[in-house]
């Protein structure tokens, strides 16, 4: 077996390209999300390690002579990142030139050929579902076996062997937080609305919504929900609260968790048993018993994409999702007890200044716990991106989602609404969200009521001003 080195490569400083980040881009507030689609294959692989250099403070001198422990090195990429991380690859063989080097992730899962073109010092690339197919580069098998994977060969030629069936049994895939253990420093991972230490894990991949613009069920994971077994999560979450007992809340980051109601249901009252604080990602749909049922047994937060407050823009966006049904689902979680942080994205197809306000105030009426703001974000091979480069919404020459320091910017641009006007709009929606007397009082009621959020609230609140600061100087 090759000596291994996984790697979320060093980048702009607080980038969060986490392999397992929906945007790969600095936040508003530094967070860090676990690089669990690294962990997963490196759970497979002995004698591997994994380096997360970015929520490590490491920079490319502090993992470079790594490059000579190794035979292999796998770089988890992304559209935003994929520059950077090629430079990387470059500086490693030349510090080790027998170093063979392979990327993952949904930029090269849906243009492996162009990518590899790209970049010439790039050995292989593993497409979509890529976990088995790495096993099998690190187990040293002949490259024109390995299904799923794209490769020079000895003339310098780009082949693409045949895809690697979807995986079906998600048992068969190792825990990952034992790599956590052995690799990560998690005090490193902040989400400032989860609480801190936490952990993430998938309990699940694929999500059988069709968002447009929704980037993993449309590369790596499919639309359809296939799940580990409840028995398999528990003892998966029983293991690392030993492991970690200074974990305050385990994060479920499938897709869609409540896809499956009466598997969320049993989860739940499972993890009730074990006394866990947990939280996951949720549709705006889910009905009030089941979040009865959840909240009952540890749920306290969940992650909901609203999107927008327009109806037409989520028919638009095929969000599968009606503006009743997402208050009423809200309305629930505030009278039974359940925290939202509610995700919004300007700048998609349909966007107008006036529906801009729209989701504003709607998300003003609604009024979750903390709220994300991004702008539209057409990652390559989603719908979106296509449908964008059609429409001239997009310059495909120039398609950058960040800018030189990783800040989101506007890709996306309309005949009656420009770059600027979606790029201003979402500093607007923050202030009219939280500079508002209730939501002020209510974040410092929280502070004075809860004394470990002082000092957080406090931090966060100066690294907010500051992302708004590198904005401005960014449009």
């Amino acid at each position: 077996m090759l000596r291994t080195l996984f790697m979320q490569a060093p980048s702009f400083d607080g980038f969060d390209g986490g392999a397992g980040s929906r945007y790969q881009a600095k936040r508003e507030i530094k967070s860090f999300w676990y690089p669990t689609w690294l962990a997963q294959p490196a759970a497979l692989v002995g004698n591997s390690k994994l380096v997360d250099a970015p929520p490590h403070r490491q920079s490319l001198a502090d993992v470079l002579p790594m490059a000579k422990d190794h035979d292999l090195v796998v770089l988890h990429t992304s559209a935003p990142s994929f520059a950077s991380d090629v430079k990387t690859i470059e500086a490693m063989k030349a510090a080790n030139p027998n170093l063979k080097a392979g990327l993952i992730g949904a930029k090269v899962a849906v243009d492996a050929e162009g990518s590899m073109k790209a970049a010439p010092a790039v050995d292989f690339v593993a497409r979509n579902e890529f976990d088995f197919t790495i096993k099998d580069v690190a187990d040293d098998k002949p490259w024109s076996s390995i299904e799923g994977l794209s490769y020079r060969n000895a003339q310098d030629v780009i082949v693409h062997n045949a895809d690697r069936p979807i995986l079906e049994n998600m048992d068969s895939l190792p825990f990952v937080t034992p790599i956590y253990q052995r690799d990560l420093k998690i005090e490193n991972y902040f989400i400032g609305y989860l609480k801190h230490p936490y952990i993430s894990i998938y309990t699940g991949r694929g999500c059988k919504s069709r968002c447009t613009f929704c980037l993993w069920p449309q590369t790596v994971g499919g639309h359809r929900y296939r799940t580990r077994s409840v028995g398999h999560v528990i003892e998966e979450i029983a293991w690392a609260k030993k492991a970690f007992p200074q974990v305050k809340e385990f994060f479920f980051d499938d897709d869609t968790f409540t896809d499956d109601l009466p598997r969320a249901e049993a989860i739940a009252k499972e993890l009730g048993k074990h006394g866990i604080d947990w939280s996951c990602n949720a549709k705006a749909n889910v009905p009030r018993e089941t979040l009865k049922v959840l909240s009952d047994n540890g749920l306290r937060l969940l992650l909901v994409g609203y999107e927008s407050g327009n109806q037409q823009i989520l028919h638009n966006i095929k969000k599968g999702m009606r503006i009743d049904v997402a208050e009423k689902f809200t309305k629930d979680c505030h009278e039974i007890g359940v925290k939202i942080h509610g995700t919004f994205i300007v700048g998609l197809p349909g966007e107008t200044k006036e529906t801009i306000e729209e989701t504003i105030n709607f998300a003003r009426r609604i009024n979750p716990h903390t709220i994300q703001v991004s702008l539209a974000a057409p990652y390559p091979g989603t719908f979106l991106y296509d449908q964008a480069v059609k429409e001239g919404w997009l310059d495909a020459e120039h398609a950058e989602l960040v800018d030189d320091h990783g800040v989101q910017i506007a890709p996306l641009h309309y005949p009656h609404l420009s770059h600027t006007e979606i790029f201003d709009s979402v500093e607007t929606f923050y202030k009219k969200f939280y500079f508002r007397s209730g939501k002020i009082a209510s974040i410092v009621g929280e502070m004075v009521t809860q004394p470990d959020m002082m000092k957080r609230r406090l931090r966060e609140g100066v690294e907010f001003f500051q992302f708004l600061r590198e904005r401005k100087l960014a449009s």
